[in-house]
């Protein structure tokens, strides 16, 4: 598979809602979108980066110069086989996992377009609906929280995540818990506490809850460790987790009993589908997180989420969460709180290129030229 043309653009996508967790907020995505044309075909990738750091050290100005300067140069007239091989051009840049994945998962949607397969079925995923979940930003009050809550349970998902950080934590799930005894309810902290919040944390153990995301620091394995030998709770890593390694160390130390996958965080579905059969040995439960995705973003995870080791809802949720109107056809929709992947070659959805043209600040071509 030879790659003719490169194209790497940035589009400003407007939220719906303010979108708030304990490390920021967003009212507009800066989306990087890369597409690498060869064989007659174009492949897609999204950048998940976030315009500041408050989640990873890659935003969408490092993403953009890591791309330009270091990994898309050299990637023209160049034969590629599969993915794994994208970046032997570049050994030499070290981490920028989101960066990679832009480019990666694009080789995967021009690889699966060439040989007429879907992009799950490439994979080895199953290509059936898929249980979703919705993630619910921090609220202004309770009333507003509760309010979100029934909406989105009203609407299918079938299991609820609550943004929490210190202030906005303990008293606001019980109050969730108390009006929706049942649901399934889990916490996503963002690394928002430390070990001195532990008394705090271990106070959520009897809220019945069905995990809590990344509660202390992404790189203090060793207190989650501790944690979780006090708690019943699981504790589910996500920012901890940036590569195999990562979870080969995570699990030998129980630093978590959950793993939360997201193909951008680590550098792409290669390494995804690693971290995910190394959990399926080790009979630990995954799920895949969402970045605030456009849905050629949603599309990859959607399609991983099929692989067996999926076991609990993702953050798949539909277009119109987010966006007024998506950039793709046809635009992310649960059904019956699940979401199938699309039947057709690649990802399977068609690109809104008008719509796309629009919403584009800037753009980078290989060769040079427009």
């Amino acid at each position: 598979m030879r790659i003719d043309r490169i194209e790497l653009r940035e589009i400003r996508l407007p939220l719906r809602e303010t979108f708030v967790t304990s490390s920021g907020s967003w009212e507009n995505r800066r989306i990087l979108l890369v597409k690498l044309e060869g064989e007659g075909q174009e492949g897609w990738g999204e950048c998940v980066a976030a315009e500041d750091p408050g989640y990873s050290y890659e935003t969408t100005e490092t993403a953009w110069h890591v791309l330009t300067t270091h990994l898309l140069p050299g990637l023209v007239g160049r034969e590629i086989l599969g993915p794994e091989e994208v970046f032997d051009h570049a050994p030499h840049v070290r981490g920028h996992p989101m960066a990679k994945a832009a480019v990666e998962m694009a080789i995967w949607d021009l690889h699966a377009r060439a040989v007429e397969l879907p992009l799950w079925e490439l994979l080895g995923a199953s290509g059936q609906p898929v249980p979703v979940g919705v993630s619910i930003g921090i609220q202004p009050d309770d009333h507003a929280l509760l309010r979100q809550v029934e909406r989105y349970l009203e609407e299918g998902y079938r299991r609820i995540k609550v943004k929490v950080k210190p202030g906005r934590d303990l008293g606001m799930l019980r109050a969730v818990r108390d009006r929706f005894p049942e649901i399934p309810l889990m916490a996503d902290a963002n690394s928002a506490y430390g070990p001195e919040d532990v008394p705090l944390l271990l106070e959520m153990d009897g809220l019945e809850l069905l995990m809590i995301e990344q509660p202390l620091g992404h790189e203090d394995l060793l207190d989650h460790a501790d944690l979780q030998s006090r708690m019943r709770t699981p504790i589910c890593l996500d920012e901890s987790i940036r590569s195999v390694g990562d979870v080969r160390l995570a699990l030998h130390l129980d630093a978590g009993r959950v793993i939360n996958i997201k193909p951008g965080r680590v550098g792409g579905l290669a390494e995804s589908r690693g971290i995910h059969d190394l959990c399926l040995a080790a009979g630990v439960p995954v799920w895949c997180g969402g970045m605030l995705e456009s849905g050629i973003g949603r599309a990859f995870n959607v399609a991983l989420s099929g692989l067996p080791g999926f076991t609990f809802p993702g953050d798949l949720s539909g277009s119109r969460r987010y966006w007024d109107e998506d950039i793709v056809i046809p635009e992310w929709t649960p059904v019956d709180g699940t979401m199938a992947p699309h039947e057709g070659p690649g990802i399977g959805v068609e690109l809104r290129m008008d719509r796309i043209e629009d919403l584009t600040r800037r753009r980078f071509h290989l060769p040079d030229g427009p």
